[in-house]
């Protein structure tokens, strides 16, 4: 590849990579303070949070990578141009296809990644996140037990306790039952304990009353007790064995050669359709895009030609395809004819890109775009000035 070669290959792989980590790390940051109740409602700590919300990670590259690798792309080949590298390279005899061959490795080292994460990372991070969702839903000593909260339970059921120790034991334990419309129990007792065995789930309260008042009658009834036992078998649960995996959970040849017996394939036909031709074109969209942005940023200009226009054209137009695969997808769903769409947009897109890449053509917007833009861009201009 040459000296300029690897030049070019560490400085955009560089650039799409930290452009990569910051996009994810912005937009992982926001999707998990969606569910910042993990700590807040459900007593879980920070490192079970980090845990099951950097899961998704995987699943953003997904949709992350090819933009961050447009943009790396971008900004290395107008770095050149405005060093004047890329009219000097030209000037010397360097062909299109020379230059052009770093930036493809980069999408090459792209396009690898992107298979391997939507192959198997990412089913496999999906799968991992519905285990420990079902675990902290099932982990029920940790969502009830808050000091001083009146947690419910579920409709018509609520608890609070005063203090929880180190050992286990809860004080000022209090229960309010509304779930029976004929009867409301409220039960009072300084201290209880919460068991699991074989049996199931059980709340062993000490020293305490239990009222219970029927809508009948105008008085409650107040009994005393040494030891109760309040049954929690049925409001714990507990995780099931992940049986049937859905369809993003997947890996990629349990897609292209699934079980006749799969039951996301029988339940969701469509859907398994879809997703299945998504893992196939997903590793090609950093080819595409790489080609795309270097056909209408690679060609050599003067410090004269704008490259602003051409640079929003080529973000324009990789934005354009990735609707095309997105809209392909969700209509593929119940029609599978539209899922032709996204490989139609991806050979169109790269043999137009080939072919201005082979014959040096500088792709500028239409005429009357250029109009508009410097009609508009005077008009501004004139009246900041006046301002």
């Amino acid at each position: 590849m040459g000296s300029i070669g690897w030049y070019i290959f560490r400085t955009t792989l560089g650039a799409f990579l930290l452009i990569l980590l910051s996009l994810t790390a912005v937009i992982w940051l926001a999707t998990a303070l969606r569910d910042i109740d993990l700590m807040t409602n459900q007593g879980q700590t920070i490192l079970v949070f980090l845990g099951i919300t950097s899961l998704v990670i995987p699943q953003l590259m997904l949709v992350i990578a090819p933009v961050a690798l447009v943009i790396a792309a971008a900004h290395v080949l107008n770095k050149l141009a405005t060093d004047s590298e890329l009219i000097v390279m030209n000037a010397a005899g360097m062909s299109p296809w020379r230059l052009f061959r770093a930036f493809l490795a980069v999408a090459g080292v792209v396009c690898a990644m992107v298979l391997v994460f939507s192959a198997y990372v990412s089913p496999q991070c999906l799968r991992e996140l519905r285990r420990l969702a079902a675990e902290v839903r099932a982990d029920f000593v940790a969502n009830i037990v808050q000091p001083g909260r009146f947690i419910p339970l579920e409709r018509g059921l609520t608890f609070h306790i005063r203090e929880r120790q180190q050992d286990g034991l809860l004080l000022g334990v209090f229960l309010d039952d509304r779930r029976d419309p004929h009867q409301q129990t409220s039960i009072l007792a300084e201290q209880g304990k919460i068991v699991q065995n074989k049996q199931g789930t059980f709340l062993f309260l000490q020293t305490g009353s239990i009222q219970r008042h029927l809508t009948e009658d105008r008085d409650p009834t107040i009994v005393l007790f040494e030891r109760y036992a309040f049954d929690l078998s049925r409001l714990a649960g507990s995780p099931q064995p992940m049986t049937e995996f859905l369809v993003r959970e997947h890996y990629t040849w349990e897609l292209l050669a699934p079980a006749p017996n799969d039951p996301a394939r029988i339940k969701q036909p469509g859907n398994f359709r879809a997703e299945t031709h998504d893992r196939i074109v997903a590793p090609l969209y950093p080819i595409v895009f790489m080609i795309v942005a270097y056909a209408y940023l690679g060609a050599p200009r003067t410090t004269r030609q704008s490259r602003t226009l051409s640079m929003v054209s080529a973000i324009s137009a990789v934005a354009a395809i990735r609707m095309v695969g997105f809209a392909s997808m969700v209509l593929g769903i119940n029609s599978p004819i539209a899922l032709t769409f996204q490989y139609i947009a991806i050979l169109i897109a790269t043999g137009l890109g080939l072919i201005a890449i082979s014959q040096g053509t500088i792709i500028e917007p239409p005429a009357f775009v250029l109009r508009a833009v410097n009609f508009v861009t005077e008009r501004l201009s004139r009246r900041l000035a006046t301002t």
